[in-house]
């Protein structure tokens, strides 16, 4: 899979290209902090020396940091690192890349470069200027000097002083927030990255061994730690600790062997104890034998709780194969009336993602009408 292939190219890459030692980035640091100690020693040396030296000093230690700001913001854009084969087309079912008409594999992964895209053209942008301004560069840094050399005491060294500061602490902040954004955010995006990746290849593993729902989970909680989502039902969080999380992902994965009956599971639907009802869900879940289609359309048309909402839907996801053309239209009622409600399932979500999946599962099966209300 080109996706999957992609992100191992990139974690591996980035092994290999790991760069500096934490002893060179210490001294990498120090360097830094040292030239900054520098620039701000000559700003009060050159200021003792002003009419009124603390508002000098003042006025010239803003200089310096909002020019350091604006030099790290173009060291930042400059200095955001690229995702291997993010340019690629996405490999389809007939192993034809970028086919119009062929439908992705399943599992799929290809990194967001959104701001891969918006870095690389402010980046063209800053440099197709610069170099169209080159001749008009030394003018604006002269008439720059002279506006802000009353804030410094207003001698008659202050306009080269001015520009000096300017230049020292801008090319500074670029060094800087080029290196930070080289050393500390490539390693970010590749730790996330790989979180991801091992999320993506135990899908498929759970895909290989006829899991569906357990590989539709763990595809979500990869987007989920790739930010695609701005709600997560089904993930650890101030609502729901991680135990529980943990607890259904278990139980799923033991519902075949579960001695457990039909009827049983029927009773835990019923229960006024969320870990019972959970535990209900995880079982039908990971055994759709096990389950009951009327508590798991209930949980859905009118979920106690988010999370009970999210493995609901992961449960009816399950589920689907063995319903009845009456029972998928109920269900696909109920979604729909889900997503379209002000107070249902909110957008950018993951619950969201797992109704438009069911949504797409039963259109495919078949027997239902494809046209879908407006805004779903």
């Amino acid at each position: 899979m080109a996706g999957l292939q992609g992100l191992q190219a990139l974690q591996g890459s980035a092994g290999r290209q790991q760069g500096p030692t934490g002893v060179i980035r210490r001294r990498q640091a120090i360097a830094i902090g040292t030239l900054f100690g520098l620039g701000f020693l000559g700003l009060l040396l050159y200021t003792t020396g002003a009419p009124h030296p603390l508002s000098a000093l003042g006025a010239g230690v803003m200089i310096a940091c909002a020019t350091t700001v604006a030099g790290a913001l173009v060291g930042f854009l400059f200095g955001i690192p690229h995702v291997l084969g993010s340019g690629t087309g996405a490999s389809t079912a007939t192993g034809t890349p970028g086919s119009a008409n062929s439908a992705p594999l399943s599992g799929q992964y290809i990194a967001n470069t959104n701001l891969e895209q918006v870095s690389d053209w402010l980046t063209k942008l800053l440099l197709g200027v610069g170099l169209t301004q080159l001749g008009s560069i030394w003018q604006g840094a002269r008439r720059l000097g002279r506006a802000l050399s009353p804030a410094l005491g207003g001698r008659t060294d202050a306009t080269p002083f001015a520009a000096a500061l300017v230049l020292y602490f801008v090319i500074l902040g670029f060094l800087g927030g080029w290196l930070a954004t080289r050393l500390l955010l490539a390693g970010a995006l590749t730790r996330a990255d790989g979180a991801a990746l091992h999320l993506f290849t135990s899908a498929q593993e759970q895909l290989k061994e006829g899991n569906e729902v357990g590989a539709e989970d763990l595809r979500v909680q990869a987007m989920g730690r790739l930010g695609k989502f701005a709600h997560q039902a089904g993930q650890p969080g101030p609502e729901q600790p991680a135990a529980s999380v943990s607890q259904v992902a278990e139980v799923r994965a033991g519902a075949k062997r579960s001695p457990a009956t039909p009827d049983e599971v029927r009773g835990l639907f019923a229960s006024d104890d969320e870990g019972l009802r959970l535990q209900a869900l995880a079982l039908t879940q990971g055994n759709a034998a096990l389950g009951d289609f009327e508590s798991v359309l209930e949980y859905i048309e009118h979920p106690r709780s988010a999370f009970e909402h999210y493995n609901a839907l992961l449960a009816a996801r399950g589920m689907l194969s063995r319903l009845g053309r009456d029972q998928r239209m109920r269900l696909r009622t109920a979604v729909i009336n889900q997503l379209l409600a002000p107070d249902g399932i909110p957008d950018a979500s993951d619950r969201r993602w797992i109704a438009e999946r069911i949504l797409a599962k039963l259109d495919a099966i078949g027997h239902l009408p494809a046209a879908r209300p407006s805004g779903v």
